[in-house]
């Protein structure tokens, strides 16, 4: 049999060190979960079933000009906090609208609204609350609305890049659900309604949801823009429960029956069946 080498002093070091490696090697107890990272999953609130924005597609009611205008109508316009600069642009856009040569970037079909938009849409939504994540989906177009709330952050800056919908994380206050939404794409990709109002890509929007009563949800959005506000706008939305609770909400593609495309001159067209245009000549 070989001899071991070791002499009695390194022997005796080997033993040592045995009996001291799981001491050194056990890990480290766990940190304890937050409240806001972990909630009580079984306390989230129900917003099941479908629903319907209130109140037409005027982004800011309260400001609206003139009141109870549809968001189309000729000068109708709202009053966000634009500054000088963005104001002008604004007015520049009401008088396109006014006059048709205006086109809404929906109507390319398959363009998403983007955010704030999103939550302005006609049509039904569905609402789907989740352990760690909130999804917002719009029966129209290809909008869905993506909430992180397991909570982890938004990714870092060299990270973000500009899209219709952001990037949302959120965490839940009882049974409000706090969105923050950032790194949207900015003016000349998506309006917030049809007056033809706009923000830049550095829009910031926190968003407060929750149920005020049995079928009625209010969306809170409070959105900053360092670069086309003067201070922050908030706008308060409304959605209505569908009653029937067996409705369903089906997906479908504008581009099916797309009769209103922008003509080479700039002005919206509206077809016939025979898909030829049936406007009359403009000056």
């Amino acid at each position: 049999m070989r001899r071991s080498g070791l002499r009695p002093w390194g022997l005796a070091l080997a033993l040592l060190c045995a009996a001291a490696a799981p001491v050194l090697a056990a890990p480290a107890p766990a940190a304890p979960e937050s409240p806001r990272h972990k909630p009580d999953w079984s306390k989230l609130p129900d917003w099941s079933g479908l629903w319907t924005l209130r109140g037409g597609t005027v982004f800011d009611r309260d400001s609206m000009e003139p009141k109870g205008a549809p968001a189309g109508a000729p000068f109708a316009r709202e009053r966000p906090p634009y500054n000088a600069a963005w104001e002008k642009k604004y007015q520049e856009t009401i008088k396109h609208v006014a006059d048709g040569t205006f086109p809404d970037p929906n109507s390319t079909c398959g363009t998403p609204a983007g955010f704030p938009r999103l939550f302005n849409m006609p049509d039904a939504y569905e609402f789907v609350v989740r352990p760690g994540q909130f999804w917002l989906v719009s029966e129209n177009g290809p909008n869905v609305m993506r909430v992180y709330t397991d909570g982890r952050g938004h990714p870092p800056a060299d990270e973000i890049w500009d899209t219709y919908g952001g990037d949302s994380v959120g965490h839940w206050e009882g049974d409000t659900l706090v969105i923050d939404t950032i790194g949207v794409k900015g003016d000349g990709y998506h309006i917030i309604d049809r007056t033809g109002l706009t923000t830049s890509n550095k829009l910031h929007g926190v968003t407060r949801m929750r149920l005020v009563s049995p079928g009625e949800l209010q969306a809170v959005l409070t959105l900053t823009d360092p670069v086309a506000f003067t201070r922050p706008w908030v706008v308060t939305k409304y959605y209505d429960k569908y009653k029937d609770a067996e409705f369903r909400a089906y997906d479908y593609g504008c581009a099916e029956n797309n009769r209103n495309p922008v003509g080479a001159d700039g002005f919206t067209l509206t077809l016939g069946t025979d898909g030829k245009p049936i406007d009359k000549p403009r000056p």
